[in-house]
This record gives C-alpha cells, structure tokens and sequence, in this order.
C-alpha cells in the first residue's frame, strides 16, 4: 500500500485539521464550532493547506491557527 499523500488523497486529511483547528478557534475566541469552521475554511491558511505542493499537511494544529492569526494580522 502507497501511504504517499497526493493532491488525490491530501482531502483525507483535511477533516481533521478543520476538527483541531476548530478546538484552538473556540478556545481563544470563543464561538460556535460553525464559526470555527467558517473562518477556516475562508481563510488565507485554508487555500494552502488544500494545495499539497505547499506541504502545509505537515502543520500541525497550533501551527495552522498560528498562521491564520497571521494572516487575518495582515488584512
């Protein structure tokens, strides 16, 4: 079995980054987790981590929400 993740395979991943960043959302700034959702998936951190040339799969959680602070600074 090939566990070499793909832009094919890389939206298996993908829930569960939104799953974590969500926990780190509603702890910092409250929330519902629909709100965590939405900002996440609208955001700038979201667009690279569904491309998987950028390798943003290997962030973990607190390193996903650290550039979407980031990025939401830059605005």
């Amino acid at each position: 079995m090939d566990r070499k993740i793909t832009s094919e395979n890389l939206y298996l991943l993908l829930p569960g980054k939104a799953s974590s960043f969500a926990r780190i959302y509603i702890n910092k700034r409250g929330g519902s987790v629909l709100d965590a959702l939405r900002a996440y998936y609208h955001s700038d951190t979201y667009k690279k981590l569904e491309k998987e040339e950028t390798k943003y799969w290997h962030y973990g959680p607190v390193a996903l929400y650290e550039d979407f602070e980031e990025s939401e600074r830059l605005l």
